[in-house]
């Protein structure tokens, strides 16, 4: 492998002037040598255009380009990245999110990663620095339901399409295999792209590596209670499958094994629940969580049951998600 391939780094933007600065910064202070960033404006209706103007004024890496009209069966995000892809003139495509922030020495450490697997595709859950209340209880589950739910060893040593998981805030592609499956346009109407994408490239012959990025890569995914309950409205259910019989299954299954026992301490029985903080406390540890977050797991999982739910209503219902000023089915 060319040991400085370039790297087009490549961030869609849609009211994203919150977190303009600090994305840049980070970007710009990336110790690797050969990299573009080509940044679009999602029709946005916030200061976001004139920030990025600002801050990337005199620096030769960056572009930034204005997002075209958003077409019928389209998911904003996904043709924000689609119209990168069509600009970008990498040997690998990292797509990031808006509330990324990376290391120095991030792009170094994953493609030695990727080089060293021999993959197509590097994703990863990032570290979630969590403020608000909602996002205490949600946003951290990501990484428990990574660890204990998926088979991570099928995930990254097998082909296999249903033991797939990826995080849209952090994927980085090797280009030719991106253009082959067809790049975002193969995903063009789906609410959760990452993880259809990822599976595109498992059933296209890729490898597929889902590494602990929480070392290099952090993500404020939400800077409010209402977009964290946004958020996972529009992605939960989706994300499932659209099954009901898997949100009930799960939903039994949550209360039985991870509330059900924290119920028993008025009982006095004390073991089965300090074994799931314990579990708890190992995630958070591994994913540079705080150590208190895992004191909130049955509260959190209760919240989980109760949004799968809600998701599942609106959908049943054929009402539409909303996010980020447009609406989806």
């Amino acid at each position: 492998m060319n040991r400085t391939p370039l790297v087009s780094i490549l961030v869609p933007m849609r009211n994203e002037e919150q977190n303009v600065r600090d994305l840049l910064l980070s970007i710009q202070s990336l110790s690797y040598p050969n990299f573009e960033c080509i940044i679009i404006n999602d029709k946005s209706t916030d200061q976001t255009w004139e920030l990025l103007q600002q801050y990337t004024q005199g620096d030769s890496r960056f572009r930034i380009l204005q997002g075209r009209t958003l077409p019928e069966r389209w998911v904003g995000k996904v043709h924000a990245c689609h119209q990168l892809s069509e600009v970008a003139q990498g040997d690998y495509f990292l797509f990031l999110d808006a509330d990324a922030r990376l290391t120095p020495d991030t792009l170094e450490a994953s493609l030695s990663l990727m080089d060293q697997h021999k993959a197509k595709l590097l994703t990863g859950f990032p570290a979630f620095p969590v403020e608000t209340l909602l996002s205490k209880l949600l946003v951290p589950l990501q990484h428990f339901i990574i660890y204990f739910h998926l088979p991570i060893v099928f995930a990254n040593y097998t082909l296999r399409a249903d033991t797939t998981a990826a995080h849209g805030a952090f994927m980085l592609f090797e280009r030719d295999a991106y253009l082959h499956i067809g790049g975002h346009r193969s995903v063009q109407s789906s609410l959760v792209e990452d993880v259809h994408i990822a599976r595109k490239m498992k059933e296209a012959g890729f490898r597929v590596i889902l590494a602990n990025i929480t070392s290099y890569v952090s993500c404020f995914m939400y800077d409010s209670n209402q977009a964290t309950w946004a958020g996972f409205t529009k992605n939960i259910f989706v994300g499932l499958g659209r099954s009901v019989p898997l949100v009930l299954f799960l939903s039994l299954f949550y209360t039985i094994f991870y509330i059900f026992p924290f119920i028993l301490l008025v009982k006095g029985i004390y073991m089965p629940s300090l074994f799931l903080l314990l579990q708890r406390l190992y995630i958070d540890k591994n994913t540079q969580q705080k150590a208190y977050v895992s004191l909130l797991q049955p509260f959190a999982l209760l919240t989980l049951i109760i949004l799968m739910f809600y998701s599942m209503s609106l959908s049943l219902r054929k009402k539409r998600y909303e996010w980020k000023g447009r609406t989806y089915l």
